[in-house]
């Protein structure tokens, strides 16, 4: 994802030459009306590192805009998000639920972690298992994961196998009271491909309790646009050229974007070969092997980071035909699949509703 946000020239930027003309007079009257209060709008840039990764943030707002404290609070909102579901930090809700070693032992979680498991769930049971917040010792196996980077190896099928019976997000409960507990003792939970989604969408939520209604939210390339820019004009967000060797701000189809959010998913940077195959870290939950279905790049706009997020990964496995069939009976959601041929030939599959601009 490429945000597309050219910057207009400074609304004071011909102030200069007003000067040069010789009309002092109107110069100082622009100062005066600007100290008066005069409204006038301008671009915020804030950046910072969370999740493992990066965010960057616009907010168009005014000259006087206190850029500290609001720097402080989306900090503050992140850490709070990483102290609930990132599996680096041991002493997260998260690594306590992972930690557990009965099926009758309860965690009660906070509301950030309620909030990405209703999400959870309700993208396992769209997609009928294509996504699955407990796959991590496939993952480890195949050499994606963190307990041994790198070390790409095709695992024997009776490996698959034993690692199949430890995963399943059916194994997961979620109780009514904010508890959960687990069927099966052995299953642990990585729910970055929702939680990254769900901070863009708190971020974007504590902006508008600030006032802020034109901003743009980036967390490790997921995307909430909300309003416009600071020309009026929509946010515009680059789909990556889906290409193992593309820089990341090659662009391959651009989108127009407003109070939506945008996620996209690929197969084509993180991967390994071996007998001339290559095997992606995009791993079938069903079936414990990595994807070979033509998808390369999933992209998906929704009313919410946290369901575009899931959605472009679970798409990836679910393949181009089912998963726009998929995007097509639900509401509010859009979607862009692509694909490669055998020729190397990118094809787009787009539901009914989404458009790309030129």
């Amino acid at each position: 994802m490429t945000p597309f946000n050219p910057t207009p020239p400074h609304p004071d930027a011909r102030l200069p030459r007003i000067a040069q003309s010789g009309c002092g007079c109107l110069l100082a009257l622009a100062v005066l009306l600007l100290l008066a209060g005069c409204p006038g709008q301008r671009e915020i840039k804030l950046a910072g590192k969370t999740m493992g990764t990066t965010y960057h943030i616009t907010v168009i707002g005014g000259y006087f805009t206190a850029v500290g404290p609001l720097q402080q609070a989306i900090d503050a909102r992140l850490d709070a998000i990483n102290a609930s579901m990132s599996t680096y930090r041991p002493d997260s809700e998260i690594s306590r639920f992972n930690q557990l070693t009965a099926s009758d032992q309860p965690l009660s979680i906070g509301r950030d972690f309620q909030a990405v498991m209703a999400v959870s769930q309700e993208l396992f049971r769209l997609t009928q298992g294509a996504w699955d917040g407990t796959l991590d010792p496939l993952i480890d196996l195949w050499g994606f994961g963190r307990s041994a980077p790198g070390e790409h190896r095709i695992p024997a099928a009776e490996e698959i196998q034993a690692r199949l019976k430890t995963i399943g997000f059916h194994n997961i409960v979620v109780h009514p009271d904010g508890r959960l507990t687990k069927r099966q003792p052995s299953v642990s939970l990585d729910l970055a491909s929702v939680a990254k989604g769900y901070g863009v969408d708190a971020i974007a939520a504590l902006l508008a309790d600030e006032g802020f209604t034109d901003y743009l939210v980036e967390i490790g390339g997921e995307v909430y646009a909300g309003g416009m820019r600071i020309d009026g004009q929509p946010w515009r967000i680059g789909i990556n050229k889906p290409e193992a060797g593309a820089p990341f701000d090659q662009v391959y189809r651009v989108v127009n974007l407003t109070d939506r959010a945008f996620a996209t998913s690929g197969d084509y940077r993180i991967f390994f070969e071996s007998q001339g195959r290559r095997y992606s870290h995009i791993i079938d939950p069903r079936t414990g092997y990595p994807v070979a279905n033509d998808v390369v790049s999933v992209s998906v706009t929704a009313d919410t980071c946290a369901l575009a997020d899931g959605l472009a990964t679970a798409l990836m496995v679910m393949g181009a035909e089912a998963g726009v069939q998929l995007i097509n009976r639900m509401e509010g959601v859009e979607g862009l699949i692509i694909t490669r041929d055998d020729q190397d030939r990118l094809h787009d599959h787009a539901s009914r509703g989404f458009q790309t601009v030129k």
